[in-house]
């Protein structure tokens, strides 16, 4: 791209960070923060171990214990083979590699995507990665952050740099005011149902517009999170004021001087007025209705007082009947009224204390519903010691909810807390895949407040209706 012609955020980041660049070949991007945690690690380890390589830069290296790890007893060893086998791994890697380790039980253990923000390790301008496709997270602070491979994460480790094809870029404007009981999840699976689960791909997308200016810090990680469920390698928000009243203080965040240099660098961080994206979409924040999903895709997602549609959206007829029939659903069903078996509140989409809050706010004072297994998971350790000290644990255990300790959780049933087969689990999380909650089981995505309310109702409902 010639220098003077108009960039957007992503090419004035990408070409920021290119180490080599040759024409139909891929950039080699040179890597500014790697996130990693015990399942994506231990082959790459490995690999450097046989090559013999010792890991470029450990302290561009953080590491955390989450996707595979119970969250309930954390103190006593694990007793699931696999899960305490890959924890145990990790450790002795990052020793013997010398990175830093946020371990189970560490007051900064956490979801990898939830640590990094809250620590001030994630900052505007980065190129970051992670083995985990909801790296893209991190891109709400004007950042290019996302996933890779196990083969890649060794490639960071041996080289702080990777090989990648530069993205198409997307920009997506969503404008207006989002209505009462509307969440910043209920905008990203809007998206979703509109573009379909693949709408995104081969693209990098810059969520702009007033209605994304408007969202706090934790709101914006949600959307950037889901991302990855329109098949986009990434997405990212330009930093603004509420960016830098975010990270102002954090532990890793610069100070004094080093402060006021990065705030000024931080500020040119914004799509030029006249850039060219490949792709680009438009949506009115009044159009928008707290959502759900009804199949086994992000992309089949209806607003929750509409009936699921008669005709396939977002995917084939077959694939349709097939998502219908796992569901356990129907053609011009509505949902409203359906009952459920299990809420879940975790996950690196929604386990941040601004969802914690927005969830005890709404069931103080109330009961969950007889017929529901509820389990909130904070993302981190920082998450739950904060809703201690705000007393949320007190209005969830009062409300009968299961109040757990950090982790991924039922988010991917790589742990212990599955939902069974056959059980209907409305859930905060990003995917709704067959068998992603655990075998057989039925997942239906929402925002914080639509989940709050299947809880204390016992099926699903239109937020609205019980808000004041």
């Amino acid at each position: 791209m010639e220098d003077g012609m108009a960039k957007t955020l992503f090419d004035k980041i990408w070409e920021k960070h290119i180490v080599k660049s040759k024409s139909e070949y891929p950039d080699l991007i040179y890597i500014d923060r790697h996130f990693i945690h015990e399942v994506t690690s231990p082959q790459a380890f490995d690999g450097l171990r046989k090559r013999n390589l010792p890991l470029a830069n450990p302290q561009q290296t953080i590491a955390t214990a989450d996707h595979n790890v119970p969250t309930k007893n954390q103190h006593l060893p694990i007793t699931e083979m696999l899960s305490r086998f890959q924890v145990e791994t990790l450790r002795e890697n990052c020793k013997e590699f010398g990175v830093e380790l946020y371990d189970l039980g560490h007051q900064k253990q956490g979801i990898v995507h939830v640590i990094g923000p809250e620590l001030g390790i994630t900052l505007p301008g980065l190129t970051i990665v992670c083995g985990d496709s909801h790296t893209s997270t991190h891109g709400a602070f004007g950042c290019i952050a996302f996933g890779i491979g196990t083969s890649q994460v060794e490639q960071v480790m041996a080289t702080e740099c990777i090989l990648q094809y530069k993205p198409k870029t997307m920009k997506i404007e969503i404008n207006g005011t989002l209505g009462n009981g509307v969440l910043s999840k209920d905008i990203i699976l809007y998206i979703i149902s509109q573009i379909s689960a693949s709408g995104g791909t081969g693209h990098f997308v810059e969520y702009t517009g007033s209605a994304i200016r408007s969202l706090s810090m934790e709101a914006r990680m949600t959307i950037c999170n889901m991302s990855i469920e329109m098949g986009a390698r990434g997405g990212m928000i330009a930093p603004d004021q509420t960016t830098f009243d975010y990270i102002k203080g954090r532990e890793h965040a610069p100070k004094g001087q080093a402060w006021e240099e990065a705030l000024a660098y931080w500020k040119t961080l914004t799509s030029d007025e006249d850039a060219k994206y490949d792709t680009e979409y438009s949506y009115k924040a009044e159009d928008i209705e707290p959502m759900i999903t009804y199949g086994t895709n992000p992309g089949m997602g209806i607003g929750v007082t509409q009936n699921i549609p008669n005709v396939a959206m977002n995917s084939n007829e077959q694939e349709m009947e097939k998502a219908l029939g796992y569901m356990g659903l129907q053609k011009e069903q509505s949902l409203i009224g359906k009952e459920i078996d299990y809420v879940f509140i975790g996950s690196c989409t929604n386990s941040r204390i601004e969802d914690l809050r927005l969830v005890a706010d709404f069931v103080k004072g109330k009961q969950k519903a007889d017929n529901v297994n509820v389990w909130i998971v904070p993302g981190s350790k920082k998450v739950e010691a904060q809703a201690i000290a705000e007393g949320l644990d007190k209005i969830f255990t009062a409300a009968g909810f299961d109040l757990r300790q950090p982790g991924c959780s039922a988010c991917l049933g790589m742990n212990e807390d599955k939902v069974p087969a056959g059980k209907y689990c409305v859930s905060t999380s990003n995917r709704n895949f067959e068998g992603r909650q655990g075998p057989g089981a039925r997942t239906f995505l929402v925002s914080p407040l639509t989940a709050a309310a299947a809880a204390v109702t016992g099926k699903i409902m239109d937020v609205r209706q019980l808000l004041n």
